[in-house]
């Protein structure tokens, strides 16, 4: 995956991904299925921290927080004893999750001369202050998250972003210049969500209720409370919503539904990341995220990449984000007010009154699938290995830090 650059020009960079990063995340995936295409010589120097860890904030009970937290800081010496002595690449790759990955190889890669591209992907600072709210502004946890994010974008020689609207948030928030910022979408690993797939749908009787679909971890972020209302809205309608997931506001969710006694939904748990496909395929309408905050504004989630490469309709939160992917008007999206109920249930009962083409979203595959997004990394990644005049970040504080 991923276009692999003309071996035949005259200077390809050696590059070493290193660190912790997460490769249960599709993003990761993508990333390193082109590295590895495009650079036969490509050192990967990893430590795999974070296998079998869906939601790194919910994990729960102290033993299990602190046997992590150890599994993670060992790593270090074992990585930095692999990076010294390794011949000096080009340029080095710190994927996701890797905050403090880029802290602990600063001053080594310096050392070496070696410039550093971090998928920083999003801000923790903001996911845990502004969008979970799991801590105040002013929490000593807050503060330290905002210190260390600082730092390590001032490690880095580029920060790669999810987003343009991310992008911009770096900017302002650390005072980043905007030449040491780069923005690579998520995209989605095409092999695993095929279009063909989505002629299944037409196996539903027409007596069968259409069916709602939405998957994924239930945080604030989702706003699945916003879907909760809007099946409450429709509680009478001739329609199947159906509900996949766990996360930090599952048992909030599920008391609500409890409440409501909705017969018109169904709950699951979760569903293996193989199986997603065929759910996608079975539905009529697939639905993306509705939170309020200002992070549900700046990002494109996985599910959405998702659904557009599998040819299905899609209702989701409007944001600039999403206008960056489809546009001011696309068919088979529909971009609603965050947080409103009974805008999404307006544009359910619209999708399903409509019939879409089987091409639906393939030109988008242009710039979503993992071979485009891929080849959008392995430029980033040569263009920070044969860059010569790298220029030094401002050491000032962004204003109101």
């Amino acid at each position: 995956m991923g276009a692999v650059p003309d071996a035949t020009q005259d200077h390809m960079p050696t590059v070493m991904v290193w660190g912790t990063y997460d490769t249960g995340k599709p993003r990761v995936r993508i990333m390193l299925a082109a590295l590895r295409r495009a650079y036969a010589s490509l050192r990967e120097v990893h430590v795999a921290v974070w296998d079998g860890v869906e939601d790194k904030s919910q994990e729960r009970g102290l033993r299990r927080r602190l046997a992590l937290a150890w599994r993670w800081l060992r790593s270090y010496p074992g990585l930095l004893y692999r990076f010294v002595r390794s011949p000096r690449p080009d340029v080095v790759v710190v994927g996701y999750l890797g905050t403090i990955d880029v802290l602990v190889l600063w001053p080594w890669a310096r050392l070496k001369g070696v410039p550093i591209v971090w998928d920083a992907f999003l801000s923790l600072h903001d996911t845990v202050v502004h969008d979970r709210r799991m801590v105040g502004s002013c929490h000593p946890a807050a503060l330290a998250l905002y210190a260390l994010e600082w730092l390590a974008c001032r490690a880095a020689d580029c920060v790669v972003l999810d987003t343009d609207a991310h992008a911009a948030l770096f900017e302002r928030s650390f005072g980043l210049p905007r030449s040491r910022l780069a923005s690579v979408m998520v995209g989605v690993e095409d092999d695993a969500f095929t279009r063909p797939a989505a002629a299944a749908s037409s196996t539903r009787g027409d007596a069968d209720p259409p069916t709602v679909l939405f998957y994924g971890q239930f945080i604030p972020l989702h706003g699945v409370e916003t879907i909760v209302e809007a099946a409450t809205l429709l509680r009478d309608a001739h329609v199947r919503w159906v509900l996949v997931g766990t996360g930090q506001e599952a048992a909030s969710v599920d008391e609500r539904l409890r409440a409501r006694g909705l017969a018109n939904v169904e709950r699951h748990a979760w569903v293996r990341y193989g199986d997603l496909a065929t759910w996608i395929a079975h539905a009529d309408v697939c639905l993306g995220i509705f939170g309020t905050s200002g992070k549900a504004a700046r990002v494109i989630p996985n599910k959405v990449f998702q659904v557009l490469a599998a040819g299905r309709p899609l209702v989701t939160r409007d944001s600039p984000a999403m206008r960056e992917l489809v546009g001011d008007d696309r068919e088979g999206v529909a971009l609603i007010p965050a947080g409103d109920a009974l805008a999404l249930a307006d544009a359910v009962l619209a999708m399903l009154q409509r019939r879409f083409p089987r091409d639906l979203h393939a030109d988008l595959m242009a710039s979503i699938s993992a071979e485009a997004v891929g080849a959008r990394w392995v430029e980033l990644v040569r263009a920070a290995g044969t860059r010569r005049d790298r220029g030094a970040l401002s050491e000032a504080p962004p204003d109101g830090a």
